[in-house]
């Protein structure tokens, strides 16, 4: 089957605005969930069979100005957006042929340094790439391999690690739709995606949405067998010298219970274990 991933993109999109929000009335039975194709394509001011060959997959290289009107009408974000002009032709994706991913040995330096945040470097598929010794203790018993998504969806101990667990599969799910729209043909990534399609339900699902949306400043709520429960707030940065990895910090606000948790958990992932 053909690949048509801005069709499915528009019309997941479209199915997730609702008609009042946008000023279109609501009177009498809607056979579709959120706007219909008229009314995205009158927002858009494009013609209705233009946009419906769009969104089947009959046109697949539209302009700039109708990806730009496209994603008003769709009141996309900027995460959103990009990922549009991506997937539309209009912005280059990574190669097929990327190369294996590295971290380079003076951002391993740089995490060491932090000895009271948990940093880890993801890959362009979400892979855990590199970790300092707290981000180690903080995310400890995790099964499935060095994989985020795997973590998140496959091992059961996560869904107690994440005392939002609903809220942070989304999030993570959202993220790796942009990465996905990035580099859509990279082999880690086709890997990824197929296994965790054909192996969790609920990350179907969710990937069904076509949400895109990188990560950002969040606050994730934790459960540690050790400290018990932290509240962190999580920054994440995007590695310049290897497009595709991101590093990912986490802090706690200082003088809080979770920052004495975060230095109980310091001291006991410095302690030799007898």
């Amino acid at each position: 089957m053909p690949d048509n991933r801005l069709g499915e993109y528009l019309t997941a999109r479209r199915g997730q605005l609702r008609p009042e929000a946008i000023g279109f009335a609501t009177h009498g039975r809607r056979r579709v969930p959120g706007l219909r194709r008229e009314e995205i394509a009158t927002l858009a001011g494009l013609s209705v069979d233009y946009y419906t060959r769009l969104e089947q997959g009959r046109e697949r290289r539209p302009s700039l100005q109708v990806v730009e009107t496209l994603s008003r009408a769709l009141r996309l974000d900027d995460d959103a957006r990009l990922h549009l002009f991506r997937i539309a032709g209009l912005i280059p994706v990574a190669s097929r042929g990327l190369d294996q991913e590295r971290v380079a040995p003076g951002l391993l330096s740089l995490m060491d340094m932090w000895p009271d945040n948990p940093a880890i470097v993801l890959g362009r598929a979400y892979d855990v790439l590199a970790g300092n010794r707290l981000a180690h203790a903080l995310f400890e018993g995790f099964h499935y391999g060095p994989n985020l998504l795997a973590k998140l969806f496959r091992d059961p101990a996560a869904r107690t690690f994440y005392i939002d667990w609903s809220d942070a599969a989304a999030n993570t799910v959202a993220g790796f739709r942009v990465l996905h729209g990035a580099a859509p043909n990279d082999p880690r990534v086709v890997e990824v995606l197929n296994t965790l399609l054909t192996r969790s339900p609920e990350f179907a699902d969710l990937w069904s949405l076509h949400d895109a949306r990188g990560k950002r400043l969040e606050t994730k709520r934790l459960r540690h067998s050790q400290v018990g429960e932290l509240t962190l707030h999580m920054n994440a940065f995007d590695v310049k010298a290897a497009p595709g990895q991101e590093l990912v910090v986490y802090s706690a606000t200082p003088g809080s219970e979770s920052a004495d948790a975060l230095t109980l958990l310091g001291t006991l992932a410095a302690t030799p274990r007898t």
